[in-house]
């Protein structure tokens, strides 16, 4: 998926003309990651100094949503850009011939969401990356998923001690 959540006109319950927003229980687990991702780049977009909870809440009434202002997507942004830098620094030794100043905004935001999950889920490593290439296929550059890739495989094994 690579686009916002959305209801299908059949999915749509209404209630005197008016449409339900799509709830956070109906996403699914890659819905989810698109989420999180759209609210890093607007995050990203702000320069860091909007609140993840305003970014939500205009998510939610732009686009008919009701993803919880104080659940797991929004812990779950909060704690990638806080802890942005240091993530960041994870994946800066693995960069070869890489200035990190080259990579993209989309690019760097699917590498900080991944090596989050890496190091704080217990998601299999296989499914963070490959769930990252998608959205790099999605929202980055053409041949990003490549580099995504080549920078989280080693990421991973580093972490996680996976193959």
């Amino acid at each position: 998926m690579c686009s916002l959540p959305s209801s299908s006109s059949e999915e749509i319950i209404q209630k005197e003309g008016e449409e339900t927003p799509i709830a956070y229980d109906d996403l699914s687990r890659r819905d989810v990651r698109s989420l999180i991702f759209h609210f890093l780049y607007a995050a990203d977009a702000f320069n860091y100094e909007e609140s993840i909870e305003s970014i939500v809440d205009s998510f939610n009434r732009g686009y008919d949503l009701s993803v919880p202002l104080h659940g797991e997507i929004t812990n779950t942004v909060k704690g990638i850009v806080d802890n942005r830098q240091e993530l960041e620094k994870i994946y800066e030794p693995y960069l070869a011939n890489w200035r990190a100043e080259r990579i993209s905004v989309c690019t760097k935001l699917i590498l900080l969401f991944a090596i989050w999950e890496l190091k704080n889920t217990e998601t299999d490593a296989r499914i963070i990356i490959n769930e990252a290439i998608e959205l790099a296929k999605c929202f980055a550059e053409e041949d990003a998923y490549r580099f995504v890739n080549g920078i989280l495989d080693p990421v991973s094994k580093e972490f996680r001690g996976e193959s």
